[in-house]
């Protein structure tokens, strides 16, 4: 019996300057029509490299097949011409990246982006195409389809961009579906739907789905069949039961083995005040006409009030488009809002930008994409420094490297790394050089923006050890946002349940996760950890 896709022996490697880098070595897999297969490991293992081989989309010029086999229906797609490949690509395979932020065009509207496919392979223009294009973003379940067709990415939700991009793979309803991480920056509620829609589509459109993840909740369920990858092999593969209940190989059993635990290191509940806010407000005005006028308001934060003490954390959790980001952003002041923010017991609320700058050392930020957030053309050493240039300009350049290096040292990285681009990191690196560059100054208050939600799960329990340890040394008060209960769960004393920019729900973390109240809360709790144990 034949597969539909027949992945056998490959071998793919990269040219570096100085050496190759064998990222794939030996992968064979097959799948079928209808038919999930689910390739999980850490970051590095190979997987992502795996998943592009199939389509031939690895970077031109530096990676490159060794050998090795993979067929498309029996057709070789290794060594295919470029034309070939261009018309199966998102013709008889689709593909959903992991980001669809930086996937989808900021310039272009979603109906555009989505009809581009239509017209390559199937020549749909005019009215066809937008209906079909209609069709598609009903197909996957976005809400108010019609009135989103001109909508700018920027103007989506995560899950909404989610969508689109789905809709995009799915235009010409390809017998293929490679899916890279696609929930991974989700929300527990959000990532439930879109696997439920992924496993739905694959059924009603009898395709094959290709899984690409480092969580195993989202293998558990979604995936009939699972490979585990580990330096670029697959060490282990077989049925879900089979892998997950009962694995052999010592990589799997680590990788089932490794989550977030523990509980947050103690704080004084009657200590100093570190920020505090009273019914906060961030509301963003909705325009229309010509002249642009307010027609309405956006609700983005609607009266949230917290107290955060030294060394307590606090978590903040709800779905996309919440407001716990913006709430947060608010109480750095990065962001216009109504209401105080007292910090340190000054109320900084409408301080101007040059004299609230001195204050900024003492609140810094960590941002969910540590790759995003660092710039692409400094070094370890400028990225971490940057912030002592401005704060504490007496130092010298040895002083400075010593105290980057001592930072360093303290997130638990080498001083080899100095003089490294953020590219030549791991992702669990880039993260510890973000928190790096947050912790030079030995600041008061740090928001911790889904500083985990793009690691491993292995990588995830080291940052929060590595967040409870630096919170204990130096008594720092962190805001916690984040959509991964068990990681709140570890690190938080406090939780802040939102909705609709509004608080839900809040209280001691124990409290809220033991005995939530509110039906949102409830039904939060349930989707995490039912995507968890499924």
């Amino acid at each position: 019996m034949s597969h539909l896709l027949e992945v056998e022996d490959l071998h793919v490697a990269f040219r570096t300057p100085s050496s190759i880098v064998r990222a794939v070595r030996g992968v064979s897999f097959t799948i079928d029509k209808g038919e999930t297969l689910a390739i999980v490991g850490e970051s590095g293992s190979g997987k992502t490299v795996t998943g592009l081989s199939v389509p031939q989309l690895l970077p031109y010029g530096t990676a490159f097949h060794e050998r090795g086999s993979i067929r498309l229906d029996g057709q070789e797609l290794v060594g295919a011409s470029a034309g070939k490949l261009q018309n199966l690509r998102g013709s008889r395979i689709g593909l959903i990246f992991q980001e669809p932020m930086t996937s989808l065009n900021p310039l272009h509207p979603i109906a555009r982006q989505i009809g581009e496919s239509l017209q390559l392979h199937r020549g749909l223009t005019g009215r066809p195409a937008r209906e079909r294009v209609l069709e598609l973003l009903r197909l996957v379940g976005l809400d108010s389809a019609e009135s989103r067709l001109n909508a700018y990415p920027h103007q989506l939700s995560g899950g909404q961009r989610q969508r689109v991009m789905i809709a995009m793979a799915l235009a010409n309803e390809p017998d293929l579906l490679i899916a890279d991480e696609p929930t991974t920056a989700l929300d527990a509620t959000i990532q439930a739907q879109i696997l439920a829609l992924l496993a739905d589509l694959r059924d009603r459109l009898d395709m094959a789905l290709l899984l690409i993840t480092h969580d195993l909740g989202v293998v558990a369920k979604a995936a009939d069949r699972v490979a585990v990858m580990n330096d670029g092999e697959i060490v282990e593969q077989g049925t879900i039961d089979a892998v997950l209940q009962h694995p052999q190989h010592l990589y799997t059993r680590h990788l089932v083995a490794s989550e977030p635990s523990g509980t947050p290191a103690p704080y004084d509940p009657a200590g100093e005040t570190v920020v505090e806010t009273r019914d906060l407000k961030v509301h963003f005005p909705i325009t229309r006409g010509i002249l642009r006028r307010t027609v309405d308001y956006l609700r983005a934060v609607d009266g949230v009030s917290a107290t955060l003490k030294r060394g307590q954390t606090i978590g903040v959790v709800g779905e996309s488009g919440s407001g716990k980001t913006t709430f947060g952003l608010a109480l750095l002041r990065l962001i216009e809002s109504k209401g105080p923010v007292v910090f340190l017991g000054r109320d900084i609320q409408g301080w101007k930008p040059g004299d609230i700058r001195p204050m900024r050392r003492h609140m810094q930020v960590v941002f969910q994409d540590p790759y995003g957030s660092l710039s692409p053309r400094l070094t370890v050493e400028e990225i971490v420094g940057e912030g002592l240039g401005l704060h504490r300009p007496e130092l010298g350049v040895e002083d400075r490297r010593t105290e980057v290096a001592r930072a360093l040292a303290e997130v638990g990285l080498e001083p080899g790394l100095l003089d490294r681009l953020p590219h030549e990191l791991s992702g669990g690196q880039r993260q510890r050089v973000s928190i790096a560059r947050a912790m030079i100054l030995d600041p008061e208050f740090v928001v911790l923006d889904e500083p985990t939600s793009a690691l491993d799960l292995s990588v995830q329990a080291q940052i929060v050890d590595l967040l409870r340890g630096l919170q204990a040394k130096h008594r720092t008060a962190f805001l916690f946002i984040s959509h991964d209960m068990k990681v709140v769960r570890a690190l938080s004393h406090h939780v802040i349940v939102m909705r609709t920019g509004k608080v839900v729900e809040q209280g001691p973390s124990e409290e809220v996760f033991e005995r939530p109240q509110d039906p949102y809360t409830k039904a939060l709790l349930a989707a995490a950890f039912r995507l968890e144990t499924a």
